[in-house]
């Protein structure tokens, strides 16, 4: 049995771990779908220019992820960008500089590849803060590409996001829950056609 070195196991965070990742409390916000924005890719040319200036050679990688940055998929309004930095465990050397530019630390994952979130309000973002060689960031490249490149799994994707954004969700984790099923499962085909690496198909158990 050959795994995918992206692999990771189907796991669905608890409410209580959600909790325990937040900086703040949280605020109830309704999770809206909407239609693909032409001006997402400008949104996203917004906050990267905003976290160069922040931090200048301190930004490693910078790349726009998630639904907003494949072309022609319903999304969230929120802007995913991964940053990485060269420790992100040391906020210090890079957390003051973010916030005297508006960026606001809403999530610390120490277990989870020295992950933090911060967030921007205007354009509206998601800056997940990563450090050389986590995996996580290449991940999403995978999954942003095979989205853009598929149109089967991108609808099957839009389906699903416009449909739970109609179940009334005030937690965007939550909703994030909701899709894991089916991200798990996308994850599978590319880690299946993958040329580079073998990989034994790993069926999710709910």
């Amino acid at each position: 049995m050959e795994t995918h070195p992206l692999w990771r196991p189907y796991d669905v965070p608890t409410e209580a771990a959600i909790a325990a990742a937040r900086v703040r409390t949280h605020v109830p916000e309704p999770v809206v779908v909407v239609a693909p924005d032409p001006a997402w890719p400008a949104a996203y040319d917004a906050v990267r220019r905003r976290l160069v200036a922040a931090l200048g050679e301190r930004v490693l990688e910078v790349q726009h992820v998630g639904s907003t940055s494949v072309p022609g998929l319903h999304a969230k309004p929120v802007i995913d960008v991964d940053l990485t930095v060269p420790d992100s465990a040391r906020e210090d050397a890079w957390l003051p500089d973010l916030e005297a530019a508006g960026f606001v630390l809403r999530v610390r994952e120490p277990d989870w590849e020295e992950h933090r979130l911060v967030r921007l309000d205007a354009p509206y973002a998601n800056v997940h803060v990563w450090s050389p060689g986590a995996q996580e960031p290449r991940r999403h490249a995978a999954f942003r590409d095979w989205l853009s490149e598929h149109a089967d799994d991108r609808a099957a994707y839009a389906d699903l996001k416009c449909s739970l954004g109609e179940r009334g969700f005030t937690d965007a984790m939550l909703y994030n829950n909701a899709k894991g099923a089916l991200v798990y499962d996308i994850y599978e085909r590319i880690f299946a056609a993958d040329p580079a690496h073998a990989h034994t198909a790993r069926p999710r158990r709910e």
